[in-house]
């Protein structure tokens, strides 16, 4: 498996954008709709790759901190997560892990904290992926109930 830093094309927009149609079939995500390309331009765009095939991605965008808060003060450096996603069958091979690690590294010169959200439906494995193998941090939570 090779990780690398992409440079958007119309080619690979309209691969990224065909993933996240294959996510959005899923239904993994409460909410999750397929990308547009507004949905991609302006971030960093990570791939990991098997030979020529694109086993996943992972995209994201810099920024600063606003005000100060209980875990970072006004101005940190932040690179925020906007989507990962690996395909099915290269799950559970440690490559989302890997490609995390691998953008970890490139964005160290740019950014003091990583940050995501997610909503997923598989909430204790994605909390599992995140806290245990990833090393992230808790933050905080949104919970929803739906009133009858």
């Amino acid at each position: 498996m090779r990780y690398c830093e992409a440079t958007l094309s119309d080619s690979l927009l309209e691969m990224l954008i065909d993933l996240s149609v294959r996510w959005e079939d899923e239904n993994s995500c409460h909410g999750y709709r397929a990308n547009t390309r507004a949905d991609i331009e302006g971030n960093r765009i990570f791939l990991a790759m098997d030979g020529d095939a694109v086993a996943g991605y992972l995209f994201g965008h810099c920024f600063c901190s606003k005000e100060d808060t209980s875990v970072m003060p006004k101005d940190t450096r932040c690179f925020e997560v906007e989507e990962l996603y690996v395909l099915p069958q290269y799950r559970s091979k440690g490559i989302g892990r890997s490609l995390f690690f691998f953008v970890e590294q490139a964005m160290r010169p740019e950014a003091e904290y990583f940050v995501l959200g997610t909503a997923t439906k598989n909430w204790k494995a994605i909390l599992h992926f995140y806290l245990d193998e990833i090393g992230m941090d808790f933050w905080s939570a949104r919970l929803f109930k739906k009133l009858s």
